[in-house]
């Protein structure tokens, strides 16, 4: 009598293990940006324009459904100061970095969330990455400046409801941004390349947001998902950037004759502060 093969049995929970990580990875957190470039674009008449943006993914809904997205304009007559406030409480360090050419902008990333954090209302939210859009994405009374830096934030507790936070610093032309002269080679290196490179040690500090007079909000991500929830704080001191360095940035994304910044969204009956200690 020939020997029959025995039947292969793979244990059940493989099986679940393996379905499962299958599914983790074909599902997108809601709560990160998109980092595809051919997902979106920022050009008006594009059917993956802004206003197109909602339609493409159901899980992009909020950036058409959403009655809290960002950017917005800052106006003086719908801003509540609030004086005598505490500054905003930063504890940033030095730490390895990655630039990122994403397509859509340029990215520094500080992995593995060594990079310090920021606190609000007492809550910790760990510095992840950097990015700039140009022209600025929010406008103050109705101005939009050259170039806009955004801090991305996440709460190191997963429970925080509100678990991103962004720090914004908007930038006119002027004097060249000491920040940006240490990337500045790379990032005209990576033109046209959608890729990333160690850049090594990088102080965040440096990047001259001051926290002691700030607008803040809450608003979206500016970027697909559009997720609702995310803490803005605003500088309001205004930084400089030279047109040569506005000038890289955008070839570098092949936005040049275009623009990376998503256009002004309803303010709908949102409060914006403005935290002055000098008020």
């Amino acid at each position: 009598m020939k020997d029959q093969k025995q039947p292969i049995f793979i244990p059940l929970f493989l099986i679940f293990s393996v379905l499962f990580l299958c599914f983790s990875a074909s599902v997108a957190s809601n709560d990160e940006e998109v980092e595809n470039e051919r997902e979106f674009d920022y050009i008006e008449t594009s059917e993956k324009g802004p206003h197109h943006w909602g339609d493409l993914k159901k899980e992009w809904a909020a950036c058409k459904t959403g009655a809290m997205q960002s950017p917005i304009d800052l106006t003086n007559d719908r801003v509540k100061i609030v004086p005598k406030s505490v500054n905003l409480e930063k504890n940033y360090k030095p730490a390895e970095s990655i630039i990122k050419n994403r397509g859509h902008d340029i990215s520094l990333q500080w992995p593995d969330h060594k990079a310090g954090s920021i606190k609000i209302d007492g809550i910790e939210y760990v510095l992840l990455q950097v990015h700039w859009h140009s022209p600025s994405e929010h406008t103050i009374n109705g101005k939009r400046y050259a170039l806009e830096a955004h801090m991305v934030h996440k709460a190191a507790d997963p429970n925080v409801k509100s678990g991103l936070a962004v720090s914004a610093l908007l930038y006119e032309q002027g004097s060249p941004n000491d920040f940006l002269c240490q990337l500045i080679s790379n990032i005209t290196d990576m033109a046209d390349k959608v890729q990333d490179r160690s850049m090594g040690v990088i102080d965040p500090n440096l990047i001259e947001i001051d926290g002691v007079e700030y607008y803040r909000y809450i608003g979206s991500l500016t970027v697909p998902p559009c997720t609702e929830g995310v803490i803005w704080i605003i500088n309001k001191k205004i930084g400089t950037v030279s047109k040569e360095q506005v000038h890289a940035i955008r070839e570098a994304v092949h936005d040049y004759a275009e623009q990376n910044a998503r256009p002004v969204q309803t303010l709908n009956e949102r409060v914006m502060e403005l935290h002055s200690p000098h008020s």
